[in-house]
C-alpha cells in the first residue's frame, strides 16, 4: 500500500515537472520570438488592434501604428490594414481611430483599409485576411507588440496567410514590471490556443 502511494507521488511529481518545463519553455520561446523582426517587403501590413483612450490610441496601440507607418515610409509595405472594433463605451472603433492617426502622420488615405468589428486577435487576422482577399493582397506583415507576435503568427499561419513578423520596436511595455504580466498572459493564451486546436 505504501509503495503504491509512493509511486503515485512520483508520477504526480513527474507530471508537474513536465508541465513546469513546458510552461517555462513556452515563455522563453515567446520572449525570443518577439526579438525577431522580419523586414520583408509585403503587400500590406496588418496592425493588430488595441485599446483606445477617449478617441485616441492608447500608448500600446499608438506604437503599433507608428511601426506600421515606419514600414510604409520605408517601402516595406504599400498598404496598411488597421484592425479592431468598438469597445464598450467607445465612440469609434479602434481601427477608425488608428486610421485618423495614421493619416495625420502622413499615410495616404487611399493606402489604408480598416476592419472594424473584431474584438480578439484571431478575429483581427481572419477579418483582415478576408478584406485582403477582396483587394488581391497575397503577403502580409503582422504588426503588434513583441510578446504578442508568436501567438499572432501561429494564428496567421493557421488561417493560411503568408505572413511575416514585425513587432513594434518602441513597445509601451518597456520594463520587467510591465513585461512579466504580459508574458504570463501570452503563455496562458498561447497554450490555450494550442489545446483548442486539438478539438478542431
Amino acid at each position: 500500500m505504501i509503495q503504491k502511494y509512493q509511486t503515485r507521488i512520483v508520477v504526480a511529481l513527474i507530471i508537474i515537472a513536465i508541465l513546469v518545463i513546458f510552461i517555462v519553455h513556452t515563455a522563453i520561446t515567446i520572449w525570443a520570438f518577439g526579438e525577431e523582426n522580419q523586414l520583408v517587403v509585403t503587400d500590406v501590413a496588418v496592425v493588430l488592434g488595441a485599446a483606445v483612450w477617449e478617441n485616441e490610441p492608447s500608448p500600446v496601440f499608438r506604437e503599433r501604428i507608428n511601426h506600421s507607418i515606419w514600414l510604409y515610409e520605408n517601402g516595406y509595405v504599400e498598404k496598411v490594414i488597421f484592425t479592431g472594433g468598438k469597445g464598450e463605451g467607445d465612440d469609434y472603433a479602434e481601427s477608425e481611430i488608428a486610421r485618423e492617426y495614421a493619416i495625420i502622420k502622413g499615410i495616404k488615405p487611399d493606402d489604408i483599409l480598416v476592419e472594424d468589428v473584431s474584438t480578439i486577435t484571431e478575429e483581427n487576422l481572419q477579418n483582415a485576411f478576408s478584406l485582403s482577399n477582396e483587394h488581391g493582397f497575397d503577403t502580409f506583415t503582422i504588426v503588434s507588440d513583441p510578446l504578442h507576435m508568436k501567438r499572432a503568427m501561429l494564428m496567421a499561419n493557421d488561417i493560411g496567410m503568408e505572413a511575416y513578423s514585425s513587432p513594434t520596436q518602441t513597445s509601451a511595455y518597456t520594463t520587467l514590471k510591465s513585461k512579466i504580466p504580459f508574458l504570463a498572459r501570452e503563455v496562458f493564451f498561447y497554450i490555450g490556443y494550442i489545446l483548442s486546436m486539438l478539438f478542431r
